[in-house]
């Protein structure tokens, strides 16, 4: 479990970097489809484009999300994580919209293309820098679990796919198949917009509390009633929010125990949770067992 600090500066770092590569690919992506006409090198600027400002978005939401809870939100701002994602699979949608009606309306005229050796190399290139900048995030995603991260990691990983078509069609329509150059570029669009309902549906998971996986949740359970004293639980209810989950939990003890016996614990069975979900923020209750009974 990385520590607050650490948390901090990888999210900084992998959106710093994503929002790096989108711009370097826009301008690379610009330069080749003005000079070749290509449509889907089209269809790779205009998701780079949208890669820019979903970046960008991104950016600014993990800057907000790492804000510590105030009065106003006491459970911290990490769901703006989730927000940005929602914000992303919109901008997926719409790039995939316009690259679909370009590729139609180049199906029906087929056109040869100029500076495909250029294509081709920026292609290559696109690759490269996109291969990197995954590899960044599958490490900060695996360190810190961020929903925004993970959601930016799902698109850049339906870009390499993409570029890798694009790179396809370039070759086959420089041997002279032309309609290869329309045909790619309406397979990415779908490519694209199924992405963006994955990510979609990923960040209203979040936002909706979706609860953890039952395995999960079951070995919270069974972790809370390792604890010696312990008779039993029940009412486990999780969420997310951020790289936070949150967990609530009732403990079943002897009723006779005092107070402060009934506190440690509870307290214990949190810790039992957080040693192995550090992630977690366990919120206990304590029940009598024969009101546990009764309920």
């Amino acid at each position: 479990m990385t520590s607050p600090r650490q948390h901090a500066r990888l999210l900084r770092l992998a959106t710093r970097a994503s929002l790096a590569v989108a711009i370097t690919l826009v301008l690379a992506k610009a330069v080749a489809w003005a000079m070749s006409g290509s449509v889907s090198l089209l269809a790779g600027l205009t998701d780079s484009l949208m890669d820019s400002a979903a970046s960008l978005l991104n950016l600014l939401a993990v800057r907000y999300a790492l804000k510590p809870a105030d009065d106003d939100h006491r459970y911290g701002h990490g769901k703006a994580e989730a927000l940005a994602g929602l914000a992303q699979a919109l901008f997926i949608s719409i790039s995939a919209v316009l690259v679909a009606a370009q590729a139609y309306q180049r199906l029906g005229d087929p056109q040869a293309l100029e500076a495909e050796a250029l294509g081709i190399g920026v292609m290559i290139f696109s690759l490269l820098l996109t291969a990197g900048l995954l590899l960044l995030q599958r490490k900060v995603v695996r360190a810190t679990g961020s929903t925004a991260i993970r959601a930016d990691s799902l698109h850049y990983r339906s870009d390499l796919l993409l570029n890798g078509g694009i790179l396809l069609a370039l070759v086959l329509a420089n041997v002279g198949w032309l309609q290869a150059d329309a045909l790619f570029g309406l397979g990415i669009a779908g490519y694209i917009l199924w992405s963006a309902i994955g990510i979609a549906r990923q960040s209203v998971a979040v936002l909706m509390d979706e609860e953890l996986s039952p395995q999960i949740s079951a070995d919270m359970h069974r972790l809370a009633c390792t604890v010696p004293g312990v008779l039993g639980a029940h009412d486990v209810r999780t969420r997310i929010s951020g790289s936070h989950w949150y967990v609530q939990l009732h403990l079943e003890l002897p009723g006779e125990l005092s107070l402060s016996h009934a506190h440690a614990l509870c307290e214990q069975a949190a810790e039992a949770i957080t040693r192995q979900y550090p992630r977690a923020e366990v919120l206990v209750h304590a029940d009598p067992s024969e009101v546990a009974k009764r309920d």
